[in-house]
């Protein structure tokens, strides 16, 4: 018995078509542009005006660092390590307070307290400027309600000093702390907690030896933070103690506006350059530490 074979012709089964995607970095085109037209123009002409000096009798400009060299001495140098010394003191202050805030919000049992803290800490840490500034004068001013109740100007108490300054920062830089670092306490395990009670460690060393190394990271980025915040800070500080404290900020409104010598805009310039150096080099002490706090929540 032979089989017969029949041919049959099947036609070719057509491959779906490929749709063309557009490339991922169109979507980051007006991120760029925004980035560039916010940031980059200002930040090359901060640069070029640092560097430039201009000829008062021919009005021709020439590049040299005498702004630079200018912006380092005498009063502009007290304004800015005055300006580093309030942001280093308050961002510490806050940084500790605001540990110890987040701790016990996390720790509560009471949803309701978690997130009205939270929410209140959202309201604060934006709560700056002159109307702060107008808060704490009628508050602690000289005149102030609390002042004359308790009668803190007998005991020494001034407002408008360095340490008057701190505790009108701390306002705002404790809540900030508290909302940057509550994410970084969420993430610390449970089961860390008790594998060290159960090899017999106590609360301290707890903290010690796991929690704090792990929270680093992220205490030192809220410390960053909380200092650029302070550093950055221009209206309270102007509203409330004029230039009775030394800051970079008010020394650069005063040469901008020429209240201390014509044409010292440019110094502004290299103040505000100086700023900038400041806080990169914070931001380069943070960015590694921020990596290994990282590695460590994720695992």
């Amino acid at each position: 018995m032979t089989a017969t074979l029949t041919r049959v012709d099947v036609a070719p089964v057509a491959s779906p078509k490929r749709r063309r995607h557009a490339p991922g970095w169109l979507a980051v085109v007006p991120l760029l542009a925004f980035v560039t037209l916010a940031f980059g123009i200002p930040a090359l002409a901060m640069l070029n005006g640092a560097f430039t000096v201009k000829d008062p009798a021919t009005g021709a400009t020439s590049y040299t660092t005498a702004n630079l060299t200018a912006s380092l001495k005498g009063a502009y140098l007290t304004a800015l390590l005055g300006s580093v010394k309030l942001s280093a003191v308050s961002a510490v202050i806050s940084t500790v307070f605001g540990l110890l805030v987040a701790q016990a919000v996390v720790t509560s049992r009471f949803r309701a307290l978690r997130e009205a803290v939270l929410t209140a800490s959202g309201v604060l840490a934006n709560f700056g400027g002159v109307p702060l500034a107008f808060a704490f004068v009628a508050t602690l001013g000289n005149s102030g309600v609390l002042t004359r109740y308790f009668g803190l100007a007998d005991k020494g108490w001034n407002l408008y000093s360095f340490s008057g300054l701190v505790i009108v920062y701390l306002y705002f830089l404790i809540p900030l702390m508290v909302l940057t670092i509550t994410p970084a306490l969420d993430g610390l395990r449970v089961q860390w907690r008790e594998a060290a009670r159960n090899n017999g460690a106590t609360s301290v060393q707890y903290w010690r030896h796991i929690a704090l190394p792990v929270l680093a990271p992220s205490l030192l980025g809220g410390f960053v933070l909380l200092f650029g915040s302070a550093f950055a800070a221009y209206a309270t500080a102007a509203a409330m103690v004029g230039s009775s404290v030394p800051l970079v900020t008010l020394q650069i409104a005063d040469a901008i506006s020429g209240n201390v010598l014509v044409g010292q805009e440019n110094v502004a310039l290299a103040l505000s350059l100086d700023m900038v150096l400041v806080a990169g080099l914070v931001m380069a002490v943070y960015l590694p530490l921020q990596r290994r706090s990282a590695r460590w929540l994720d695992n």
